[in-house]
């Protein structure tokens, strides 16, 4: 006999604890997570259905669009649309908001997604995967326009991703911690295998594009050189690199076992203002990862108090230990002021 929580009775048992829930919110899981079960399904089956490889389009960001990045994007449309829990998604492969049709009821709720990210990595078998958020629709308004979509990360209702790996796990927040269940591919549930995951404040492990190094600000430069430097350097011990090139698989590893994700902003005309999106890449990430002990910073501010100014606005990540975010956000500012003249205030450890 199987043991464990499954994903259905957990978000029940956590819907009767509020006396005032009609369910909605629920519904509204249960679809997002119907969705990624079929995304799990072409992703492991991609090569055997031919659905690898470019799809020789460019979303909006005038990146070219593999054919799983269309195909996941059409599932969550496909799955959500017509739950009447909804009244209006975006999403990174749409160049606008996506307005739920006519024939459909709507609901109360807002859901931006990243429906695959990392997909890249599909033709090489590289654990790749689904982001997304959930926000309330403002009061009165059924037919939302791009601006409702315009809410600081401190607004989400729920944010989660779906890895897709060895194993296919979801991970969860409703601003009550952070949980995550395994898909069991026999029975077709997620099981609760990850209950109240925390991050330590304490890490030896990082992720960043190493490539890019020419182009970064002084402040990731110090923060680099240091953790290199090891043993050897002013950090006094050894770190180890990561990178995947897939946002979900970085903070995934961190939920697990700890580290520090670093996409920072650098002097590349593309990335001026950043690399990852701030409504469905960075805001859903940062509040999983806050709600598990961590931190999430530009470098220079809480990335949950940054107020969007538009759907696909970009914007710098460090996230992850708390100790090593707060020293990246900390030589900012120290950089920051040696550069404006004022005499700067190093700490080493």
């Amino acid at each position: 006999m199987r043991k464990g929580t499954t994903f259905t009775r957990f978000i029940i048992e956590e819907q009767r604890r509020i006396p005032e829930s009609t369910g909605e919110f629920t519904l509204l899981l249960s679809s997002i997570v119907t969705a990624c079960k079929e995304i799990s399904d072409d992703v492991n089956r991609g090569q055997l259905i031919n659905v690898l490889g470019s799809a020789d389009t460019e979303n909006v960001q005038g990146e070219t669009q593999k054919k799983l990045d269309i195909i996941s994007n059409e599932i969550m449309i496909r799955a959500m649309e017509w739950s009447g829990n909804l009244a209006g998604m975006a999403s990174e492969e749409m160049e606008t908001m996506y307005s739920i049709p006519s024939r459909f009821p709507k609901g109360k709720y807002l859901l931006v997604f990243d429906p695959l990210d990392g997909s890249s990595n599909t033709e090489v078998n590289v654990s790749i995967g689904t982001i997304f958020s959930i926000l309330r629709c403002p009061d009165g308004i059924t037919d939302p326009k791009e601006e409702d979509f315009y809410q600081a990360g401190t607004q989400q209702v729920c944010a989660g991703y779906v890895l897709y790996g060895p194993a296919t796990n979801l991970v969860l927040t409703t601003g009550q911690g952070v949980n995550g269940f395994t898909l069991d591919q026999d029975i077709g549930e997620f099981i609760l295998t990850h209950p109240k995951l925390t991050i330590p404040e304490r890490t030896s492990e990082f992720a960043i594009n190493m490539s890019n190094q020419r182009h970064w600000e002084p402040a990731i430069k110090r923060y680099i050189d240091e953790v290199v430097a090891g043993e050897d350097g002013v950090r006094g011990r050894n770190f180890n690199t990561r990178w995947v090139a897939s946002m979900v698989a970085e903070v995934h590893r961190i939920l697990m076992r700890g580290g520090i994700f670093l996409y920072p902003r650098d002097n590349r005309d593309n990335v001026t203002k950043g690399r990852l999106r701030l409504l469905y890449e960075a805001n859903p990430m940062s509040f999983i990862i806050e709600q598990a002990g961590g931190s999430a910073s530009t470098g220079r501010e809480r990335i949950l108090s940054v107020q969007p100014e538009h759907l696909h606005q970009r914007i710098p990540v460090v996230i992850g230990a708390k100790e090593e975010v707060e020293r990246v956000h900390r030589y900012h500012i120290e950089m920051d002021k040696e550069l404006n003249g004022s005499p700067p205030h190093r700490q080493a450890n």
